[in-house]
């Protein structure tokens, strides 16, 4: 068994690898050297129904296996990964510009999400309720949705591929799985190898690598799925959203964010400045979760903005497979150039540079723009990348008004020596989840995520995930006879 790219180029489509049926050709391009890792054929409109399809079809067998049995061959696929773990980093590195650090990073949170997983096919737990009529029970039994069309981003694409995968696997649904064209093979094919391996019924997951202007909707319309699992930009979630909705399919969608990071005037600034470097700048700041702005009490500015701007421009930009490089490069030129074109408009808006990144090809250095208000362009915009606004403010009313200057509510973070005052604060930040003397990026396999306003709808992980991928059927039993008016 290997995991090259030799082997992982290819669609796997009912428990086969092999080419699309398009003649447009899909190049898997190393973001840092640009070299072409890798060529496939995309998926077509038929491709697509023929993955739909095996996967209904083996939803059927994957009903009959024991939950004991599914619960054994999840757990075998985090065995997979760790045996070969090391060859997975080394795609992570090639194809998204991942240092290291963000490799080891994303497979822990793999293997967590796939254990958490595997305990789903022993919690398919159902209830009987009492009736209103005499003689009667009323039976709910908690069922898989059925296919689960998934969608994912270039950014983190193996977990939050995994994130939905996993866990719709673990109720007994099917899968068809769509990953970003940046990231075929760590969000997709790989994803598919290890399930095979593992030994999923063929055809229950399926991979399909597409060109979105050949399929269009085709891929969300299709009559299949019920449910489709989406991560990606506010924009194209609330079109797919709509899409969904539409055709009668459950959306799931975790979206854009724009993280505020509060430093009160009695926070531990050294440990502030740790943990906002870290909310900004993992994975150069290509996370959903990461800090878009961080808010500091104005009597400790000079002090951490000093110590902040020292810390960020000693952090090493560079080739991702470099074990000391914290900062590798985009994905892409388009993603480079969208962060060029924001610092400019930052900067003609108002913006102060006091950190102005030199960028070069994918590699972007970082960025930090001071004097930003709340209404300017970059701090609305979830800025995709290794720049960071920073803002000031007076009172705790201030920090929260300005926190929730934004149509996103994802993640956020706050720091303050007062746990209590911080959790009072938290409670007003209109935001799925923000973490208290921690930093913005934060995912747990037992922890509801998932975001308010335009950052999404539904909740994953842990028993929220269970219920997004499975729903309750009602099965009344009369052990008499209803008495009839006629």
């Amino acid at each position: 068994m290997s995991f090259q790219l030799s082997v992982l180029n290819k669609q796997f489509i009912n428990g086969e690898w092999r080419q699309g049926k398009s003649q447009t050709l899909l190049q898997n391009i190393n973001p840092f050297n640009e070299d072409i890792l890798a060529e496939v054929n995309g998926a077509t409109l038929e491709d697509i129904d023929e993955a739909y399809q095996a996967s209904a079809k083996a939803k059927l067998e994957w009903d009959r296996v024991n939950p004991y049995k599914k619960r054994d061959i999840l757990e075998k696929a985090v065995a997979i990964i760790d045996l070969h773990e090391e060859e997975i980093v080394q795609l992570i590195i090639a194809e998204l510009g991942g240092t290291r650090l963000k490799a080891a990073f994303e497979i822990g949170l793999v293997k967590n999400m796939i254990k958490e997983a595997a305990t789903y096919p022993l919690r398919m737990e159902g209830k009987i309720l009492p009736s209103t009529e005499d003689h009667k029970e009323n039976r709910l039994y908690r069922v898989p949705a059925g296919v689960v069309g998934v969608i994912s981003p270039f950014n983190f694409p193996f977990f939050l591929s995994m994130k939905s995968v996993a866990p719709a696997l673990g109720a007994g649904c099917g899968v068809v799985l769509k990953p970003h064209e940046d990231s075929m093979v760590t969000g997709g094919t790989l994803i598919g190898k290890i399930f095979e391996e593992a030994g999923v019924p063929k055809g229950l997951l399926n991979v399909v690598l597409c060109d979105i202007k050949e399929i269009g909707d085709g891929f969300v319309e299709h009559p299949i799925p019920r449910i489709i699992s989406f991560t990606g930009s506010t924009t194209v979630g609330s079109y797919i959203g709509q899409v969904a909705v539409k055709n009668f399919k459950k959306p799931l969608l975790e979206l854009g964010g724009n993280s505020a990071f509060i430093v009160m005037e009695d926070a531990d600034i050294d440990y502030a400045v740790n943990a906002a470097t870290f909310s900004r700048f993992t994975h150069q700041g290509q996370i959903c979760m990461s800090a878009n702005r961080i808010l500091v009490q104005k009597s400790i500015y000079p002090t951490f903005m000093n110590k902040f701007k020292e810390k960020v421009a000693a952090l090493k930009v560079g080739d991702p497979s470099d074990p000391e490089t914290v900062i590798g490069p985009v994905i892409n030129k388009r993603q480079a150039a969208t962060l060029e074109d924001l610092i400019h408009t930052g900067i003609q808006e108002g913006a102060e540079p006091i950190l102005l990144g030199e960028i070069s090809g994918n590699l972007v250095a970082p960025t930090i723009l001071t004097n930003v208000t709340p209404e300017m362009t970059v701090a609305q915009k979830e800025l995709f990348g290794p720049v960071v606004c920073i803002m000031t403010f007076d009172t705790e009313e201030d920090a929260v008004a300005i926190a929730n200057h934004t149509q996103l509510g994802l993640s956020g973070a706050l720091h303050t020596a007062n746990v209590e005052r911080g959790v009072e604060m938290a409670k007003r930040i209109h935001t799925g989840m923000i973490h208290v003397n921690d930093v913005t990026i934060n995912d747990e396999p037992i922890v509801a995520f998932g975001g308010e306003k335009q950052s999404g709808l539904g909740r994953l992980n842990g028993e929220w995930s269970l219920d997004e991928f499975t729903t309750m059927k009602w099965i009344s039993v009369n052990y008499s006879q209803r008495q009839l008016p006629y």
